[in-house]
């Protein structure tokens, strides 16, 4: 994709999975810019919120990791968006059962893989195959998954979470260089750190903001990835706060 300045995407058109929080923040951000926005979300009522927080905005309401529901959001995605994707972001987080980020491993049965086995990896998977053939064929986009510290380094009381972390960066290793000669940027990109929300606002509180990070700063990484010459392409990119651990 070409760009205007170093490190901004010129505008063009975005389809973010995963709309109902950092998704629909990533979605906004590049409306803003100038961009064209789809996004995907579960349910109608979180498409609605995000057509109605993000103005112009297309929502499609589907469910990745079901038969044939990636394809048919790039499908609608690409008509509303005048027939080209050239960026394409999944945000989706796994729909989490009891504690956070499950418990130790010990104190765990086998269920407690299932939000990021059985349920978000083969979501992930769906959305990467269908976008890389479909930017394959196009001959030029960019593909940026976004996922959490856990793919860096695995943490007490973590364990099922950093499994499906990890595999999700592997994937997008062998992914990135699939797609290179096609002319496709594939991209992880790891928020390690609390993002700002209702849902973390808890646990934020009292806390200097550089002990976390925003929507419009990962949608920036996102512009930085996105703008990116073929010379010199990242493919794995990790944001981190100032105040917060850091693990090299």
């Amino acid at each position: 994709m070409s760009s205007d300045h170093a490190g901004a995407a010129a505008p063009g058109s975005l389809l973010v999975f995963g709309a109902r929080t950092l998704g629909r923040d990533i979605a906004a951000s590049f409306a803003r810019r100038g961009w064209q926005v789809a996004g995907v979300a579960r349910s109608t009522a979180t498409v609605a919120a995000f057509e109605a927080a993000v103005p112009g905005a297309f929502g499609i309401q589907a469910v990745a990791g079901e038969p044939g529901e990636a394809e048919r959001a790039f499908l609608a995605a690409r008509s509303a968006l005048g027939g080209r994707i050239d960026l394409v972001v999944n945000a989706i987080s796994p729909s989490l059962r009891g504690a956070p980020y499950g418990t130790h491993v010990a104190d765990a049965d086998l269920s407690a893989m299932d939000p990021y086995v059985k349920d978000l990896l083969p979501a992930i998977f769906d959305i990467a195959h269908v976008a890389a053939a479909y930017l394959g064929a196009q001959g030029s986009g960019t593909l940026i998954q976004v996922t959490g510290g856990s793919s860096r380094r695995g943490m007490p009381g973590r364990g099922a979470w950093a499994a499906g972390a990890f595999a999700t960066r592997g994937l997008y290793q062998a992914l990135a260089q699939e797609v290179r000669e096609q002319g496709v940027h594939a991209a992880l990109l790891v928020v390690d750190a609390v993002i700002e929300s209702e849902k973390t606002a808890a646990m934020l509180e009292g806390k200097p903001a550089t002990h976390s990070t925003s929507g419009e700063d990962v949608a920036e990484a996102v512009a930085f990835l996105a703008g990116q010459s073929p010379r010199g392409w990242t493919h794995e990119l990790t944001i981190t706060p100032a105040g917060d651990r850091w693990v090299p």
